[in-house]
């Protein structure tokens, strides 16, 4: 729990333990990037405003090290400041003040999503593109397609389900684990980067307006163009 505000550590900290975990605190992004490294944590809770290195500089360093979930916490409702967020590899946000209720509920889902990823070997193929899950790899023909932590998911998701309109509310549900009204645009947002990885390989994200979102197969074989 990362937060130059001790109020605000100690109130998520308190209903935290109830639920059973372990929390461990950090007042600044630098004693974040250091308890980070060295306790290995399963989820990271991060302000944004925060003295001595940002949460977006915090973010930034731990996506380039390391899968570990991270939820933003922000006191500014401006969406820039959520896009960002998730663009520079967030995997959830949280706008302050927030109710202790929800953020419990976060947490558990971003729990439950873990304990999904050990699951045996399975690879899935739409065209030429092929997802390994357990790997946690994709290729389109030879030529691998890097993919972020819940980037892989959501495509993972489209390809469990080939051929079917999924709305955002479903795949807020699937891929992050709940279902809040208001928040499909974090569904949005990573949407529109999976496609751009995607480009050239055959295999398209084709939105249904007014519905939701589809997998679409525009080449069965051969390389990304």
């Amino acid at each position: 729990m990362v937060d130059d505000d001790a109020a605000v550590r100690d109130l998520a900290g308190t209903y935290l333990r109830r639920e059973g975990y372990t929390v461990l605190t950090a007042r600044d992004g630098e004693e974040a990037l250091r308890r980070a490294r060295t306790e290995s944590p399963e989820l990271v809770l991060l302000d944004l405003m925060l003295p001595v290195l940002d949460g977006f500089e915090v973010c930034r360093m731990l996506r380039a090290e390391s899968d570990v979930p991270i939820m933003m916490l922000t006191a500014r409702g401006d969406d820039i400041d959520k896009v960002v967020g998730l663009e520079i590899g967030a995997d959830d946000y949280l706008t302050k003040p927030f109710n202790p209720r929800e953020l419990i509920a976060r947490v558990k889902a971003i729990a439950r999503r873990a304990a999904r990823k050990e699951r045996p070997r399975t690879v899935i193929q739409a065209g030429c593109l092929v997802a390994d899950r357990a790997r946690r790899e994709v290729r389109a023909g030879d030529a691998p397609v890097h993919l972020r932590a819940k980037e892989f998911d959501l495509l993972v998701t489209f390809l469990e389900h080939p051929g079917l309109v999924l709305t955002r509310e479903q795949l807020l549900a699937d891929v992050w684990g709940y279902t809040i009204p208001g928040q499909t645009r974090t569904v949005d947002v990573h949407v529109n980067h999976l496609r751009q990885r995607l480009a050239g390989t055959g295999v398209e994200i084709a939105t249904l307006r007014g519905v939701g979102y589809k997998l679409v197969i525009t080449r069965a074989t051969g390389a990304p163009a």
